[in-house]
């Protein structure tokens, strides 16, 4: 701290240690939590005949790093070598960003990850003995990093594809909540020793961790079922939004320089330390408001917004720290979450804005009626679809969040792979936010061996709907609705849709004809003449099916 003081054992012994000790252990539960869960999706893509990828080797070189930073700190050049390192460090984490992008390199690119994070963990120790650190002080991070790396991995052990976006959610908020943490620990230790850019970046870790905070336990909620997906409409929601953040710059204002407040008597310090306090309370509600705003069919892309988030308030913790690894990584995360936020609103036909800030610009009122729907449902059978599956040539599955939930992929993949056997055109069809983040579906499939060549984004296969005679429509709504097409009034009209209706024949699983999708609305394809419903739960469905084949 700025008066020199240090921790003098385990357990932290002023709030500032503490706040630091906080985010410390929540930072190791998502750095362990996530590259487990990210290896472990990985891993379902793996396919038998792969070759060897020989990752054990990686350890040689990461060895030898590591080994010439302890030899270093032997030899009195620690310094010098541990700028090595940390430059080693984000040149792994922007190779892993690259790797991470194509499915033939992204087991690379978590091996790369990691490597990154474990020199850049093993940069910030040398950091720390250069300061004059204490044993006590790397006796906490040993204690702290066991206890969150141990939380993280039994998190990670019992999430499968179909929990995945909301763990995604959950990590997020630990991101947010230990960038708070660590903001108001530096603040706390060296109040009244911090430049004006220190207390910036300070103060921007607190507004961005309490959005991102908040935001991705809203998101959580939502995509766990714990809370409605319909977007919460309160009355002058962008004037609240708008209010808020003004507020938070006026608190800045004084954070930054509270000598204005002299001549009304208040003490610096304690108007310094109150509008940290405000800060952090303030942008913890925008976050819940922003996000509780937004409804269920654009949770897909709050998820990438959070990572963005989470990115820049890492950038924000790098500055105030003085830590440019941490900065370069932030910044990483925040610039890759925001492209990929631009992509995904690109394939939904979204504004970025109106997602970005809670929906702004769009109505708060309920929206028009709904264009009536003409026509009846056709109840099919599985027999029926057996009969329709054995006369045709070509054939495309398209399965939805219903998959996954029902956990009838396996049946969906053997019945893929008999078809095959028979002859048979097969491809699956998935939407870029089929389920409830981008590749969940892709996951659920490698889960059950599909072969990769199998698997079709939308831009890819839509124009071939018209010349299939057989789809199957697994657990899907929203992602496969005409009315994003033809019902102006409806709450998904203008997103892009994979256009399952124009196949000669169309099958959909369904457990009820009422039983609508994340947007909540019926869909309209249920009553062409050229869809058949199988009513039923879509594991004993596809059991049936599989069965019957």
């Amino acid at each position: 701290l700025a008066d020199g003081s240090q921790s003098g054992g385990l357990i932290p012994d002023s709030p500032s240690h503490w706040m630091g000790a906080i985010a410390t252990l929540l930072s190791f539960v998502n750095i362990a939590g996530g590259f487990l869960i990210t290896g472990k999706m990985l891993d379902l893509f793996r396919r038998p005949e792969d070759p060897s990828d020989y990752f054990e080797l990686y350890a040689i070189p990461s060895a030898l790093i590591v080994g010439g930073l302890g030899a270093a700190y032997l030899g009195g050049n620690l310094e010098t070598v541990s700028g090595t390192v940390s430059i080693a460090a984000a040149v792994c984490c922007i190779a892993a960003i690259a790797g991470l992008a194509d499915q033939k390199t992204a087991r690379t690119g978590n091996v790369l990850g990691i490597a990154g994070v474990s020199f850049g963990l093993a940069s910030t120790l040398a950091d720390m003995s250069i300061l004059g650190a204490e044993a006590a002080g790397f006796q906490q991070v040993a204690l702290l990093g066991g206890v969150g790396a141990t939380a993280g991995a039994a998190i990670a052990s019992r999430v499968g594809p179909t929990e995945l976006p909301q763990t995604v959610a959950a990590f997020h908020s630990l991101v947010g909540l230990a960038a708070m943490a660590g903001a108001a620990g530096e603040y706390l230790g060296n109040a009244g020793n911090l430049d004006a850019g220190t207390l910036t970046a300070i103060y921007l870790a607190v507004f961005i961790g309490g959005i991102t905070f908040t935001g991705s336990i809203i998101a959580f909620s939502k995509l766990s079922g714990m809370m409605s997906s319909a977007p919460l409409q309160l009355p002058g929601r962008d004037q609240l939004n708008i209010g808020m953040v003004g507020m938070i710059a006026l608190g800045m204002a004084a954070f930054l320089n509270p000598a204005v407040v002299d001549s009304a008597g208040f003490n610096p310090d304690s108007v310094q330390l109150a509008s940290i306090s405000f800060s952090a309370i303030l942008s913890s509600i925008l976050g819940l408001h922003l996000v509780a705003s937004i409804g269920g069919p654009d949770m897909p892309v709050v998820i990438t917004v959070l990572n963005s988030y989470s990115g820049w308030a890492l950038v924000a913790e790098g500055f105030l720290l003085g830590n440019s690894l941490l900065a370069q990584v932030g910044a990483l995360i925040g610039f890759s979450g925001a492209i990929l936020t631009w992509i995904m609103c690109e394939a939904m036909g979204r504004s970025i804005t109106s997602v970005i800030f809670g929906g702004a610009g769009t109505s708060t009122a309920a929206p028009g009626e709904a264009a009536e729907i003409e026509g009846e449902v056709t109840i099919g059978s599985v027999d029926n679809l057996v009969e329709s599956l054995l006369e045709a040539d070509n054939i495309i599955i398209v399965p939805g969040y219903g998959l996954a939930v029902a956990q009838a992929q396996f049946a969906v993949a053997d019945i893929a792979k008999k078809l095959k056997e028979m002859g048979k055109k097969v491809r699956f069809g998935i939407h870029p936010v089929a389920g409830r983040m981008p590749g969940q579906l892709n996951v659920l499939l490698a889960e059950a061996s599909v072969p990769y060549d199998m698997v079709f984004e939308m831009d890819e296969i839509n124009d071939d709907f018209e010349d299939t005679d057989v789809t199957i429509v697994i657990g899907a709504s929203d992602t496969v609705s005409s009315a994003a097409e033809d019902d102006p009034n409806c709450s998904i009209y203008g997103m892009p849709v994979l256009r399952v209706w124009k196949s000669k024949t169309v099958f959909v699983s369904k457990r009820t004809i009422g039983n609508t999708g994340y947007a909540g609305m019926e869909n309209p394809i249920l009553y062409k003449e050229n869809v058949e419903v199988v009513l039923g739960d879509a594991h004993d469905t596809c059991e049936a099916l599989r069965s019957a084949l």
